[in-house]
């Protein structure tokens, strides 16, 4: 029997019969990668049901998954020679009942498991919510305990990556869960095979879950044996099976979240900078000081009713909240406790991504599939998750800090605890002085595009120049005690508690407290190595900024693709692919590495990509970075923007590279009464500058291109900004996309620079053939091109949608640059020398589209 599971040729669990050619090709792409255990780059244009087609595709191998295991068990009767057929026959029988009455077992506790949940529901519209206690109360308890509470812990435990309260209510859950499903003494739970679906944010996962409910997922019980439908003992037939909302009986899921999310302790939730740490107070207190929606010790078996709700449906964060609310258990911890049996787990990138977040969740990504949708963000995330800022003024703060804690409880601080807090005052004396030193000294070598003082070293080149009295710190023994004593929190609530009592609060509790930011710089700097660097900036006339960027983020994402089964990236919009490749995959053999870019649903006909190379009156058109500031230009740009308003109907959504570009162009036209002509033929609308009003400024522009007698809207924004990514403009709200100029990142930022140098050396090499594009270069066009396949992916949006791009710049004539657009675009891409061989091709497209 070969076990080997052969790519489908059809997908029934795919909601629409039949799905489009391209989404079959997408699904099987991905079926193939997971079952050949591949590293997948899978790009779809938004519009193309991709979050449908990567759970269709990834669940249905599951299923086949757990079918083939099912399979692995039993005995083929011809295969063995040391014993009758008919006994062959009669152990196998006997394999499938137990199989089947394991499935049963399950299937039975979901559903009274969904049961009590409505049960709840119902009773919950008539309950009256006890009172939490208010602020006051809480902080008056806490003044009955005294200082004792800021103490550290006397034994620091080795293995704390989270509290020792959650280790133990964690455990304490395990061990009961054992008992409850007849696995007491076993030492580990049998985990599902999971599928991790991660996007950057909880809102994109929002949307995973509604998709997940359209999906025709069965257990195709009958496959394992042609009697098992009749077999006695079996308490419903398959047709009865086939009945059920088989979705959330056989692909449980669970969606995980941040406290920020998930907490119900309305109290907390109204401190949210320090959500976490109050929560773990809460953990570690007796009596009724501890959490209510957490099960008094020795009562499990709440959350393990609730951690059956949460498998019996699939709920999104939202969801999951309201049931915890439902069921007065804290849905944080009980989704969590969810995970071993969960098939299908939702989670944000830092989850995922994060190594210390992975061991604390319990997360083991051991021969499971990892699916990363929204997967242009990744490389970015990476890089972010291991980097640390740190403002002289908030290490100011954060020595202050540690100064009056340890004079306070100097007499009571075991003499373990005040050895690595002298370490700890030291270093950040030593570090304060030195960035007062090198502010009034002349900077180092900056690249000539930036204009302020800045300067970059290797971590160790710090750590000399911050002086010899911290030469003798081990460092790493330093970050060991931040990490496990948690010294840091104790010394920042202490701060805070005392600052209410003062007559000069301090404000910047109101913040992330200080004292963290330098223990992540020493965090960052214990982990440092090749792949990093330290820069230094003055960010204002008494501050500098000191920043460690990681360089390199393969290392990180490595410790995942290096566990996975399989993983798949997938994204509207991943081109260029070569670039998350060289980034990300070069230690990989080429042959674990497969892509797939598919087209558009849409007719060809739906879609006009044209780029203009010269404007109204001739001249070539380049907006590099010197020429934005120029009047002509800026003029002769509103001129183009005039002669297009005639042509392009409904919304018009029209993207500036950078914002000083679009405050020159507004600036200038207001005066010289462009904006005014604009605006006789289009509402205008500009990009807020304050995030809160971007909802309200798209509301009104919605509005007004809807507006067919005022010509519809323009709207101007910005490349990379607050409205090229993540916004849905469909239909009359951007039948024409402008992107003016190539949004070129900022050559004068020290980061650019030094993952310009790094990538540089790392390419460099004897087996590099000459004449290729320098690597760094190459960094810098592929970081532009992703932010301009992001922004002109806002306007197509299904299958009846359309929609022209208009890119305006004579560089976009370069087939370089037409290779790292998006594959989907490149089949309706046309360059014209002239403005008016463009002009004649957006009349003859709108023509046909005329309504």
């Amino acid at each position: 029997m070969s076990l080997s599971l052969p790519t489908p040729e059809s997908f029934p669990a795919f909601p629409f019969d039949p799905p489009y050619s391209i989404q079959v090709d997408l699904m099987k792409h991905v079926y193939s990668a997971i079952e050949n255990r591949k590293i997948a780059i899978v790009e779809s244009p938004t519009g193309t049901g991709k979050t449908l087609s990567l759970l269709c595709a990834s669940l249905t191998w599951l299923m086949d998954e757990k079918q083939r295991a099912k399979k692995g068990k039993l005995p083929e009767s011809r295969q063995s020679n040391d014993a009758p057929d008919w006994v062959v026959e009669q152990t196998r029988q006997r394999l499938i009942r137990e199989l089947e009455a394991e499935e049963q077992e399950t299937r039975d506790r979901l559903i009274n498991a969904r049961k009590r949940e409505e049960a709840l529901r119902k009773m919950s519209k008539a309950r009256v919510k006890k009172r939490q206690k208010t602020a006051e109360e809480s902080h008056a308890a806490d003044e009955i305990e005294g200082d004792d509470m800021f103490l550290p812990d006397e034994d620091v435990d080795p293995d704390d990556n989270i509290s020792p309260s959650v280790r133990a209510l964690m455990a304490k859950f395990e061990t009961a869960g054992n008992k409850a499903n007849g696995l007491d003494g076993v030492a580990n739970t049998p985990h599902a095979t999971k599928i991790y679906y991660a996007s950057r944010t909880h809102s994109q996962l929002t949307q995973v879950i509604p998709e997940f409910r359209r999906l025709k997922l069965h257990a195709n019980i009958s496959s394992l044996h042609p009697t098992t439908a009749t077999t006695p003992g079996i308490k419903r037939n398959a047709e009865e099976i086939e009945n059920d909302d088989m979705t959330t009986l056989f692909t449980p899921a669970v969606a995980l979240g941040s406290r920020k999310q998930l907490c119900i302790h309305e109290e907390l939730r109204r401190n949210r900078w320090d959500l976490d740490d109050k929560c773990r107070d809460l953990l570690d207190a007796k009596g009724d000081k501890r959490c209510p929606y957490l099960p008094p010790i020795g009562n499990e078996s709440r959350m393990f009713d609730f951690r059956d709700q949460v498998l019996s449906t699939p709920k999104d964060i939202e969801e999951l909240a309201q049931a915890g609310k439902i069921a007065d258990t804290c849905p944080y911890f009980g989704s969590r406790h969810a995970i071993p049996q969960a098939e299908l787990v939702t989670l944000p990138y830092n989850l995922l991504l994060h190594k210390g977040a992975r061991e604390a969740l319990g997360i083991d990504l051991r021969d499971q599939v990892v699916v990363i949708d929204e997967a242009h963000n990744l490389i970015s995330t990476l890089l972010s998750i291991t980097s640390a800022r740190l403002t002289s003024r908030a290490l100011g703060t954060a020595f202050a800090q540690v100064c009056h804690y340890v004079a306070k409880f100097r007499t009571r601080l075991l003499a373990f605890h005040m050895l690595h807090l002298k370490r700890l005052v030291t270093f950040m004396k030593a570090l304060k002085e030195y960035l007062v030193e090198w502010a009034k000294s002349p900077a180092g070598t900056p690249h000539p595009h930036a204009k302020a003082k800045t300067e970059a070293m290797t971590p160790a080149n710090l750590l000399q120049r911050v002086g010899k009295n911290v030469a003798g710190i081990n460092f790493l023994e330093v970050e060991s005690y931040l990490r496990k004593s948690k010294i840091a929190k104790k010394i920042s609530k202490y701060a805070e508690v005392s600052s209410t009592h003062s007559d000069r609060p301090n404000h910047e509790s109101a913040t992330l407290p200080p004292l963290q930011h330098v223990e992540a710089l020493i965090v960052a700097l214990v982990s440092a190595n090749e792949d990093g660097c330290v820069m230094l900036a003055c960010t204002g006339p008494d501050d500098v900024e000191i920043h460690y960027q990681t360089l390199n983020p393969a290392p990180a994402f490595m410790e995942v693709v290096e566990s996975c089964r399989a993983v798949i990236l997938a994204g509207g919009t991943m081109s260029p692919m070569s670039d998350v490749i060289s980034q990300l995959f070069y230690p990989l053999e080429s042959t674990r590495l497969s892509t797939f870019s598919c087209g558009h649903i849409m007719p060809p006909s739906n879609l006009l990509a044209v780029a203009f190379g010269n404007g109204p009156s001739g001249v070539e058109l380049d907006y590099r970075a010197e020429q934005q500031q120029s009047d002509k230009v800026v003029m002769e740009l509103g001129q183009i923007l005039l002669n297009l308003c005639r042509l392009l109907p409904a919304g018009t959504v029209a993207f500036f590279p950078s914002y000083k570009f679009l405050a020159k162009a507004r600036t200038l036209w207001e005066k010289q009464g462009t904006l005014g002509r604009l605006t006789q033929r289009k509402q205008i609308f500009f990009e807020p500058d304050d995030s809160t009003a971007v909802d309200a400024t798209l509301k009104s522009y919605a509005q007004a291109a809807k507006d067919a007698s005022s010509g519809g809207a323009l709207l101007f924004a910005v490349i990379g900004a607050k409205l090229s990514e993540g916004l849905n403009f469909s239909d009359e709200l951007a039948r024409a996309v402008i992107i003016i100029g190539l949004p070129f990142p900022n050559l004068g930022s020290s980061e650019l620079q030094e993952r310009m140098k790094f990538v540089r050396r790392r390419l460099a090499s004897p087996s590099q053939s000459r004449g290729e594009k320098d690597p760094g270069a190459e960094l810098y066009e592929n970081i532009c091109m992703n932010s301009v396949n992001q922004s002109i992916g806002r306007a197509v949006r299904h299958r009846n949608d359309w929609a022209a791009l208009i890119f305006l710049d004579r560089r976009y004539k370069s087939r370089t640059i037409q290779n790292k657009l998006s594959g989907w675009i490149q089949p309706h891409y046309r360059f014209v020398d002239t403005f008016g061989q463009g002009v004649k091709l957006l009349s003859s497209f709108y023509q046909l589209h005329r309504i």
